[in-house]
């Protein structure tokens, strides 16, 4: 077989390089489909670079090598040499006359589980290490990079600088517990305390460890020395949940940025959010036109929606007078003081402002520590950004920057002092008004995929009693 430099699908179904046409080219790929009589055979090849497949077409009487035709069925990896010429039919504009092709490897049709479409999103989580073939999950893990580039492009051209804060951390900042411990110690003889306490000082680091919630408390270090960082990383809860919103394992975008307010926060997180999504919209358009026709036929529309409107601004307390007025029967009953449900935020965005709601001003005490208070007591400078479909996408505020304010709330709320002491120095010593948030990854790709399970949109989904893959 003539050695040629590969050409991706891609690149020959845009037109990158017109000069192809007429000559010949390598492709290489899957097969997604072979249809044909005893004289001509059409292969349906996609190389994973686009949601379109690129058609070979075989002339079965002068190939020469039936025996390996039929063992090209869905599923098998193939190398095509052939000309690239104008197609005769409709759907693409060019297509490839074969005249070698190389069988790189077989998928046998009784067991390869794709060799049927319309499988169930949930039969393919079962087979996590192919459903990356199928057309849904290559357009989402298309759309997944796109996102990932954009939101490092958005921040660069920002000013901003990626810092890589710990995946290994002694501290919870959410105080939410629900951590999953690391450590090397022997379960089977676990060291002990003359108190009968697990022995933490034998372990690899000598005290106890965890995987990361947030890279939010070490961002703050950063921003207090470089003003504008921010984090994209993966995060671990430990959640005994089981809904189509949770995962154990999931990645967060968390900016913190020295000298900004609550009101520069929002701003950020408008600019932000509106930026992904054009740039999704922009760069992205065959597969979200793929994903619309098969799961949400009002998908583009809800994303355009979100960047035609300025977002609404308002108090938590102005959203509960809203809800509490609305005569809507919801199931979690609303009163200030509660922690709105996705009912409640869903309902503030779709049926009563028709778009995306920032609130402010939340109760101080269904809120972390590091939130600063309010002067009237009772509210700190928080922050979250309500969706449609999705309910709340983003949570922020502005940090409480005062050292006997902060170690208040710390002792209030019992968080051991040991355990954050370098996070308390930062208010010693050039303390600095801040501001910062966190984007959940998975949930913006719930929103701009319109996919409704938060574990198709992630390669290998972590959730418990899950750890296939």
């Amino acid at each position: 077989m003539k050695e040629l430099k590969r050409q991706r699908v891609y690149d020959l179904l845009k037109g990158k390089d017109e000069s192809l046409v007429d000559g010949e080219v390598n492709v290489k790929g899957w097969v997604r489909t072979k249809r044909g009589n005893k004289n001509i055979a059409f292969i349906a090849l996609n190389d994973g670079s686009i949601i379109h497949n690129i058609q070979v077409v075989v002339d079965v009487q002068t190939f020469g090598n039936d025996e390996m035709l039929k063992k090209i069925t869905t599923g098998a990896c193939i190398s095509v040499n052939g000309k690239l010429v104008e197609s005769q039919g409709s759907g693409q504009n060019v297509e490839i006359q074969a005249i070698d092709i190389e069988l790189y490897g077989t998928a046998d049709a009784e067991t390869y589980p794709l060799q049927k479409k319309g499988h169930s999103l949930e039969f393919l989580r079962e087979i996590a290490h192919l459903r990356p073939r199928t057309n849904t999950f290559g357009a989402i893990f298309r759309m997944r990079h796109a996102l990932a580039f954009a939101i490092h492009k958005f921040y660069n051209d920002k000013g901003f600088y990626y810092l890589h804060t710990p995946i290994i951390t002694g501290s919870d900042a959410e105080g939410a517990g629900a951590m999953f411990r690391v450590t090397t110690l022997d379960l089977h003889n676990v060291p002990k305390t003359p108190e009968g306490k697990i022995d933490h000082e034998q372990d690899f680091f000598g005290k106890e460890t965890n995987l990361t919630v947030s890279g939010q408390l070490e961002g703050e270090l950063g921003a207090l020395a470089l003003s504008n960082i921010y984090t994209f990383g993966p995060t671990f809860r430990a959640e005994n949940s089981n809904t189509t919103r949770h995962l154990a394992e999931f990645w967060m975008i968390e900016p913190e940025m020295a000298f900004y307010d609550i009101n520069d926060n929002q701003d950020l997180a408008e600019d932000f959010l509106k930026y992904l999504i054009r740039y999704v919209l922009e760069n992205c358009a065959d597969d979200l036109e793929f994903l619309q026709n098969m799961y949400d036929k009002e998908l583009i529309e809800r994303l355009e929606f979100v960047t035609r409107n300025n977002f609404e601004r308002l108090s938590y307390t102005a959203a509960i007078e809203i809800l509490e007025k609305s005569g809507e029967k919801f199931e979690f009953p609303v009163k200030w003081g509660v922690d709105l449900q996705s009912e409640h935020e869903r309902y503030l965005v779709e049926k009563h402002f028709k778009k995306p709601v920032i609130l402010t001003d939340y109760p101080r005490d269904i809120k972390a520590f590091y939130m600063k208070q309010n002067d009237d007591g009772k509210t700190v400078r928080a922050m979250d950004v309500l969706f449609p479909k999705i309910g709340e996408i983003i949570g922020g505020s502005q940090r409480e920057e005062n050292y006997d304010k902060l170690i208040g709330r710390i002792k209030e709320m019992g968080i051991p002092e040991k355990d954050i002491w370098w996070y308390l120095e930062t208010r010693k010593f050039g303390t600095a008004p801040h501001s910062g948030f966190g984007l959940g990854f998975e949930r913006l790709m719930l929103f701009i995929t319109g996919m409704g399970n938060i574990r198709d949109v992630i390669p290998f989904p972590r959730t418990p009693f899950n750890a296939e893959f």
